[in-house]
């Protein structure tokens, strides 16, 4: 890893104009701790930047409008405060996507939005959101809409910042993360753009709203957020602005303080979006790995080649994740950095164990075996992970169409049979499964009781 000092100071040159200074700590490359002070940059007054508009009236967008919405509207206009779409919604609208998740921006502060909705009879949820800028509002008992106050932000540490909230949308759009993230789109239909954003959509193009080292600077999870955009947007998997990734490379080690879940959040999008294999080894190539819990010398070929096999198959983000893995032991790595779930857990550990050839005249029978051995819950699931990562088709339609047969022997027989409780019983139970499997699942249960009193007096056990 680049030592910690010069990663700072590089922070220092990413404005050319300054607001404030900044205190803080730092290790430079003997490891002893230095002062570092840090010049916020100021909010660009530059009168050169257009503000582009238009009137947006497509399907999408007049579908957005719910009674709940048009109330939402009428409230704001009624109260003379502006209440306009902002980032995602915009993006997607003009891509003539339907918006999953709507998100407004608004001239009015808090305590006016708070102030008014108690007026207007309108229930708030999430209190604390307010400290933040953001109140919202449940319309009819039905919807609830986020709403956030216009915002700059005083200080920033890379993680956080310290807002200050405003009147003038330009400034707001400038500290948003992307180009094609920062336009704004009034529910007359009237789009805000102004750094571009419209442009670069329709170019394809992801790029950071002005200086991307400033950008960068202000939260360094948004170098893995530029990926997961250009999974999203771009056409072609190695388009990128060899500035823009000169940035991410001299910046990467923020990411260490980024916490593993917001990283992995970011990362299973990344994984799951367009051109995943080119973008992770564009990530590898800049050396992100060691800062995201990936091992640096994981096998960029090995993740390509399962991403290949594997497309069209929608393994789980895990399974894919797990093709840069070696070890048992760089996995749980993995996982402390990345604070996976139990399932995430279980699924990576399980394609690692079992993605290896497994030779049988019945190529399907050792994934069955699997299956019926049941020693993670919902095997299943994971033995179909498993032949996503290795893309066989066949096997994968074939295991689909099949219903596993039931073991005919429960406890309860054993026990009928004099067997008593305890690792005799279990062990028994073990045996005559293994003995059910290995006859391709054909022994009866008559069949298999025969075999209780010879296991009985079995020394093994």
């Amino acid at each position: 890893m680049r030592p910690m000092f010069p990663f700072y100071a590089r922070c220092l040159l990413a404005s050319k104009t300054v607001a404030s200074i900044i205190t803080g700590h730092s290790l430079n490359s003997t490891g002893k701790h230095v002062t570092v002070r840090l010049l916020r940059p100021m909010s660009s007054t530059e009168s050169e930047v257009p503000v582009s508009t238009m009137k947006l009236d497509t399907p999408e967008f007049r579908n957005l409008f719910t009674p709940e919405l048009s109330q939402l509207r009428e409230v704001f206009q009624q109260n003379n405060y502006e209440l306009r779409l902002a980032g995602g919604p915009v993006r997607d609208l003009l891509l003539q996507k339907q918006p999953d998740d709507l998100d407004f921006a608004t001239n009015a502060t808090p305590v006016q939005m708070v102030e008014m909705f108690n007026r207007e009879g309108i229930r708030m949820l999430n209190k604390k959101g307010e400290e933040h800028g953001t109140v919202t509002a449940r319309i009819n008992n039905k919807i609830n809409y986020e709403i956030t106050t216009l915002r700059i932000d005083k200080v920033t540490d890379g993680r956080h910042a310290e807002v200050e909230f405003t009147k003038d949308w330009k400034l707001d759009a400038e500290r948003r993360d992307l180009t094609i993230n920062s336009m704004f789109l009034g529910l007359e239909g009237t789009l805000y753009d102004y750094f571009h954003g419209r442009e670069d959509l329709a170019q394809r193009k992801v790029a950071f709203v002005g200086n991307a080292e400033s950008r960068i600077c202000e939260d360094y999870l948004r170098i893995l957020r530029y990926f997961r955009f250009y999974g999203r947007i771009a056409q072609e998997p190695n388009a990128h602005c060899q500035k823009t990734l000169q940035a991410i490379r001299e910046h990467s080690a923020g990411l260490a303080q980024i916490s593993g879940e917001r990283i992995w959040i970011e990362l299973k999008k990344i994984l799951t979006g367009n051109h995943s294999a080119s973008l992770i080894e564009t990530m590898h190539d800049i050396e992100l790995f060691p800062y995201i819990g990936l091992p640096p010398a994981a096998s960029i070929s090995t993740f390509r080649r399962v991403w290949e096999r594997s497309r069209g198959l929608k393994p789980n983000p895990m399974t894919s994740l797990v093709s840069l893995i070696q070890t048992e032991e760089e996995f749980m790595r993995m996982h402390d950095r990345l604070k996976l779930s139990g399932e995430e857990r279980t699924n990576g550990l399980f394609v690692l164990a079992h993605r290896k050839d497994k030779e049988h005249s019945n190529p399907l029978k050792p994934y069955k075996d699997l299956i019926l051995l049941g020693n993670v819950k919902n095997s299943r699931q994971y033995v179909m992970e498993v032949l996503k990562y290795r893309g066989d088709h066949q096997l994968l339609d074939r295991l689909q169409n099949w219903e596993p047969p039931r073991f005919p022997i429960s406890g309860k027989d054993l026990l009928n049979l004099g067997v008593p409780k305890g690792k005799r019983l279990g062990y028994i139970l073990k045996s005559l499964k293994d003995n059910w499997i290995e006859s391709d699942y054909e022994q009866s249960k008559e069949d298999l009781l025969k075999l209780v009193p010879q296991l009985q007096t079995d020394p093994a056990k």
